[in-house]
């Protein structure tokens, strides 16, 4: 059971875009303005698995109104493939952060070192964070076995504590 229901995620993340997700971002945008009590200013924007490097693409492409990223257990965030996320970074302008099991088969350590050095070098305000003793999704409370309170806790405090400081 738990392997078919992993592989239809898979079909369904593969089915998706950076560009797709960010042409859905746009029109989301474009609604809200159209609203007098959502117009303008600046959006925070959360990714949490698979999402995550949607989240990290939607800041580059959306520089000018997301001011805060977050990316929870993100996969793929550093690939060697032409829509890879970590190659428009250089673009955003807002703040991002990314929180990080310490054991995660789909978004493993070596990707992460890659990304932390990419960023490095670039003017992006970001931050890295590895949670010790966690499993990748880790702050799903559903998610029996990988489940991690203390953890998912911490997330909620710097992702709302971000929030706060830029939006």
């Amino acid at each position: 059971m738990e392997t078919e229901g992993r592989e239809k995620m898979r079909e369904h993340m593969d089915s998706l875009s950076n560009a797709m997700v960010c042409k859905d971002i746009a029109a989301l945008l474009a609604f809200a303005d159209g609203d007098n009590a959502a117009r303008g200013g600046n959006i925070g924007c959360v990714g949490y698995c698979m999402s995550g490097p949607f989240a990290f693409a939607a800041a580059a492409a959306f520089p000018e109104r997301i001011a805060a990223t977050a990316s929870l257990h993100g996969v793929s965030l550093f690939t060697d493939k032409p829509d890879s996320p970590h190659l428009d970074a250089e673009k955003i302008e807002g703040e991002m952060y990314f929180g990080c099991a310490e054991t995660d088969d789909y978004a493993p350590r070596q990707m992460i070192d890659d990304l932390e050095n990419h960023l490095a070098g670039t003017d992006i305000h970001s931050r890295i964070e590895w949670y010790p003793g966690t499993l990748h999704g880790f702050v799903f409370p559903s998610r029996q076995g990988k489940y991690n309170k203390a953890a998912a806790e911490r997330h909620w405090e710097r992702l709302l504590a971000m929030y706060r400081r830029c939006l």
